[in-house]
């Protein structure tokens, strides 16, 4: 694995409300080494998508920023593609059509048949190349995301962003598209960021797991290294030891430290609360 190439340093967020602004992110940091797979994990409205979008350019952080291979991010760019969790294929295009205006978009340069042989090269990569011609209407919804995985991948991008990508898929077919993705991570080396609330995908597929904390003002409360060998097998690992410590170790966070984290919180927030009356009645 090679020096880190993203870093994400000091990153925080409000957003404004009728009430005034609204802290959903402060003090994130991150560095992150080419071809690493990283998860972003933690309770809903923890800031997870948050992040995902200041890397991709989408929201500008209020303080702090992301730094990729020295340069800082401050709009969308074709070197982070973005895999949500839907498709959001163009309905009247067909398969092959929607990967190659990614291509036809961000890669200028190649020719007709250059564009042709990279389009089929990444739907082979997902095993997509039987359905070339098919409308998104005419597919199931795995083969949708593998469509919206090929694409995102026909752009080249230095980091590959994925948010829930599986999130909305039947379990047969979502551990179908993990270990697709698995090979397709093994044999590109491209860098991965994925937000999941699945703990077994997390350690599955994972590096490193980032695990959040509750909002507001969420921020990074651990990170895990997962040290298991590539390439996985999900069966062979159903009963490995090492396996189940690194899903213990999230599952104490999600469950147990963060519950921690609450109650401290809260008694914090009384405290000022009864002092902020003590001095009013003074």
């Amino acid at each position: 694995m090679q020096s880190k190439h993203l870093e994400l340093s000091q990153v925080g967020i409000d957003f404004p409300t009728p009430k005034g602004p609204f802290t959903a992110l402060t003090d994130v940091n991150l560095k992150i080494a080419k071809g690493e797979f990283i998860s972003l994990i933690g309770h809903s409205g923890c800031g997870k998508s948050t992040v995902l979008n200041i890397v991709a350019g989408l929201h500008t952080a209020t303080t702090g920023g992301v730094i990729l291979d020295g340069s800082e991010v401050r709009e969308p760019g074709p070197e982070r593609a973005v895999v949500f969790q839907n498709h959001s294929l163009l309905p009247w295009l067909s398969v092959y059509k929607n990967v190659e205006l990614a291509v036809k978009q961000t890669q200028k340069n190649k020719s007709k048949k250059e564009i042709r042989e990279w389009v089929m090269h990444n739907l082979e990569l997902v095993h997509m190349t039987h359905a070339l011609e098919k409308l998104p209407s005419e597919i199931s919804g795995g083969m949708k995301q593998r469509v919206g995985i090929a694409r995102a991948l026909a752009m080249e991008p230095k980091v590959l962003l994925m948010d829930e990508p599986f999130g909305a898929l039947d379990a047969l077919t979502r551990a179908h598209l993990q270990d697709s993705l698995m090979e397709i991570h093994a044999e590109l080396g491209n860098t991965v960021i994925m937000i999941t609330h699945d703990v077994d995908e997390a350690v599955l597929l994972s590096d490193r797991i980032v695990m959040m904390t509750n909002g507001p003002s969420a921020t990074i409360g651990e990170v895990l290294d997962v040290k298991l060998a590539r390439p996985r097998d999900r069966l062979a690992l159903a009963d490995n030891p090492e396996y189940n410590h690194y899903r213990h170790e999230v599952l104490t966070f999600l469950y147990e430290k963060q519950k921690k984290v609450e109650t401290v919180s809260s008694r914090q927030s009384a405290k000022k609360s009864s002092d902020s009356k003590k001095s009013n009645a003074a």
